[in-house]
């Protein structure tokens, strides 16, 4: 658990990087391109001068650094083993399951809705004792559908950031084009001052910085909560499994055995 919360910590704090990192990038970018021009940054140059620099491009690269911001953020709520099979729920269906109480683990399921409960309770609706094995082989076949289902839902999200990782840097390249040609623009009019060229190659600088600004973060949390996704899926599966087989009587627990004579008694 403390390895957990130490890489949720570390995500918080790369989150927090990556919101105020605008204002460093733009700034350096704004102080580089003053000066290849030869003149002295003004000392009342703000965040927003620098932002219109980069032209109408910086617009959508905002856009793609807050739906990155956003998206991590649900991600970072919503795929965590606290979040998609609360322990505790975990095992109060796990006692269910040895009692055979299918009915008040279906409640439970129900009352307390994630990617556990929801495949678990697809599960329970197949249940018929008067089957073999309680007929096993329909509960797992509902549950790997619901799992599949939920996993789905997840990996939308998830495939939302390597969207953004995938289109930031290729705005940035587009800015980097505009700006290089509006540079050469001037020098085909005859242009050829560094205050001239200073425009052209500013844009050109900062649409790149704040493309790879954006694609470098994103693509970090596409592929970590892509990872943590896949290993909880696979530990829900294998707890859903184990499960079953305790409701279905195909594994006989000693706790259970224990609990049914002193029932009985």
């Amino acid at each position: 658990m403390k390895i957990h919360n130490k890489i949720r910590v570390l995500i918080l704090t790369i989150l927090l990087g990556f919101a105020i990192m605008p204002v460093v990038v733009t700034a350096q970018a704004q102080t580089a391109s003053q000066a290849q021009a030869g003149t002295k940054p003004p000392q009342d140059k703000t965040l927003l001068d620098a932002f219109n620099t980069g032209g109408m491009l910086m617009y959508p690269l905002l856009l793609c650094s807050i739906g990155t911001l956003a998206v991590a953020a649900y991600c970072f709520l919503n795929i965590n083993s606290r979040k998609m099979m609360p322990k505790t729920q975990v095992e109060s269906i796990g006692h269910y399951m040895q009692q055979r109480d299918a009915a008040s683990a279906y409640q439970l399921c129900n009352s307390q809705p994630n990617v556990f409960a929801n495949t678990v309770s697809a599960a329970l609706l197949k249940v018929n004792f008067e089957r073999d094995l309680a007929n096993k082989l329909s509960m797992e076949q509902a549950a790997g559908e619901t799992l599949a289902n939920e996993e789905t839902k997840l990996n939308m999200w998830v495939n939302y950031l390597n969207v953004f990782a995938t289109i930031g840097p290729m705005l940035g390249l587009l800015g980097t084009v505009t700006g290089m040609i509006t540079s050469f623009d001037m020098l085909a009019a005859g242009k050829s001052e560094p205050s001239d060229l200073a425009g052209g190659i500013g844009e050109a600088m900062i649409t790149t910085a704040a493309g790879l600004f954006v694609g470098i973060p994103a693509m970090f949390f596409f592929f970590y909560f892509r990872n943590s996704l896949a290993i909880n899926v696979a530990e829900i599966q294998k707890r859903v499994t184990f499960m079953l087989d305790v409701l279905s009587g195909e594994l006989k627990l000693q706790g259970a055995t224990v609990e049914t004579e002193q029932s009985q008694a």
